[in-house]
């Protein structure tokens, strides 16, 4: 977590809720935000997965490129990703990430296309809230003249996750029962104008729902009372997460790691690999080809004791072979896990490796990921 003095501290327009419901207040991303509720890390977790949890997500950045139509904004972001909005449909979403020269991570975020014709020139999209104004300059350096990048600290960003997610949304929204997996669509939440999307960052069915900051409470607060819905802080959202096996910016993916050794290939396009125009795309496609010296693995240590972020990990003989980027215990294992980086000879499920804890070797074994298999609403 990111340490600020209180003074320094941002609030996203659901903190008073936040109070109301009993949270544990920490120091995030330069905001002041629920690490857990009453409930408790474990409750609210296993509760995700069983039934539904919301969270609070408006501390992420909610960003528009807007140019004269879509080709001419779809290329400008293009020029900084390795991902494919050309083919992009109307109200689709797409993982991606932005890359530096050398091809280093940026971010990650996610970008959708409005699923109106008249806003066709605008794509949208939700970056981390640590990077948001690197984010920021980094990509205005880069657009043209004709695009611009809107900034919406206007906005509430609310995930609701879960299986019963559909149920409980759709008594507000029926609309969002015929969205599939990362699709999105303008409607309305109890009257109220929302951008709905089905998708979400803990491996569950979900909805991300981004509403007015002013109408943020009464969204929030109509879905809490709803039997099926807990709220949930952070602490339960990075167990979900890594679970899933899902990157955390600043842990598993940063400005040192290429899309190939985090196991990101999937989000570079076909069409664009054979283009060869993304920023660093011929190291990348190298490193494609040739393999990269290191990968991004899942963990599963023997025994109970977690290994916690920055532990080395060594191969038999005690050589150093990389480290742990993100570990923690999962409930619904109720098992340590932990995801790095490995020197790639080591990287291939089953092969036995060691944490260095305290200064003693555990035994651990190279796991294949997600953990938990991901249920999200395909098709």
């Amino acid at each position: 977590m990111i340490e600020n003095s209180p003074e320094t501290l941002r609030r996203t327009p659901l903190f008073d809720l936040h109070r109301e419901l009993g949270g544990k207040m920490v120091p995030f991303a330069g905001y002041e935000m629920p690490v857990h509720y009453p409930a408790g890390i474990l409750k609210e977790h296993l509760h995700t997965r069983q039934q539904a949890g919301l969270f609070d997500v408006s501390h992420m950045g909610q960003r528009f490129l807007i140019g004269p139509d879509h080709a001419t904004t779809v290329r400008a972001l293009e020029a900084m990703t390795p991902g494919d909005f050309e083919s992009l449909g109307l109200g689709r979403m797409r993982y991606s990430l932005l890359l530096a020269d050398d091809g280093g991570i940026v971010d990650d975020f996610m970008v959708t296309r409005s699923d109106s014709d008249a806003n066709d020139g605008t794509l949208g999209f939700v970056v981390n809230a640590s990077r948001k104004e690197i984010d920021d300059a980094f990509v205005r350096a880069r657009l043209p003249s004709n695009v611009t990048l809107k900034t919406a600290e206007d906005r509430a960003l609310i995930a609701l996750q879960g299986p019963a997610s559909e149920a409980v949304l759709a008594r507000h929204c029926p609309q969002a029962s015929a969205l599939s997996f990362m699709a999105a669509v303008s409607a309305k939440f109890d009257g109220v104008d929302c951008a709905i999307s089905r998708s979400g960052y803990t491996g569950e069915d979900g909805y991300e729902i981004s509403v007015v900051a002013d109408h943020a409470a009464q969204v929030a607060r109509a879905l809490l009372r709803e039997q099926e819905v807990l709220p949930i802080g952070l602490g339960a959202r990075d167990s979900l997460r890594l679970e899933a096996a899902l990157c955390l910016y600043g842990h598993d993916i940063d400005e040192s790691t290429d899309p190939v050794s985090a196991n990101l290939t999937w989000a570079i396009g076909k069409r664009r690999k054979a283009e060869k125009n993304f920023p660093a795309a011929e190291k990348i496609m190298s490193l494609l080809i040739y393999g990269a010296p290191k990968k991004r693995v899942g963990i599963r240590p023997d025994g109970k004791a977690p290994a916690r972020d920055g532990t080395e990990i060594a191969d038999k003989s005690g050589r150093v072979i990389g480290r742990i980027t993100s570990g923690g215990f999962s409930p619904n294992l109720n098992a340590p896990l932990a995801m790095g980086y490995v020197e790639s000879a080591f990287a291939a499920t089953g092969t036995e490796i060691y944490l260095i804890v305290r200064g003693k070797p555990l035994s651990a074994r190279v796991a294949s990921m997600p953990f938990i298999a991901h249920r999200y609403k395909r098709g």
